[in-house]
């Protein structure tokens, strides 16, 4: 099967809102499970200022795909991300899985959105 059970990604920040209000910046986690039985995945959020924290563990069914999101204040994954702030993200999962994070900046008017693979072993 594709992918790897563990994934990093050291540079995670939700971006604050922009002046538009109908674009706003956000930033995601999007797993994909190849597998044929599902994933179930814990989630650790490391910070600059704070013990890490696991998030609530997700289940990604079999042969699907599962964002995560952080955005107005939501909680990725069970944990509040407070905007601006910078922390890393881990990913463990019981089957190998592909994962990819993806962040849209619109502090300015030429918008910056990328996306990134992260570390796996």
């Amino acid at each position: 099967m594709a992918g790897k059970k563990s994934w990093y990604f050291p540079d995670a920040e939700l971006p604050p809102k922009g002046s538009d209000p109908e674009v706003f910046g956000h930033e995601s986690v999007i797993i994909l499970n190849t597998n044929k039985k599902d994933a179930h995945i814990d989630i650790t959020i490391y910070w600059t200022d704070r013990d890490p924290e696991k998030c609530d563990r997700i289940t990604v069914g079999a042969g699907r795909v599962f964002c995560i999101r952080a955005v107005d204040g939501e909680k990725f994954a069970g944990i509040a991300i407070p905007e601006g702030v910078q922390y890393a993200i881990s990913l463990e999962s019981d089957v190998p899985i592909v994962a990819q994070y993806g962040r849209l900046d619109v502090r300015q008017n030429n918008m910056a959105f990328y996306t990134t693979p992260g570390y796996a072993e």
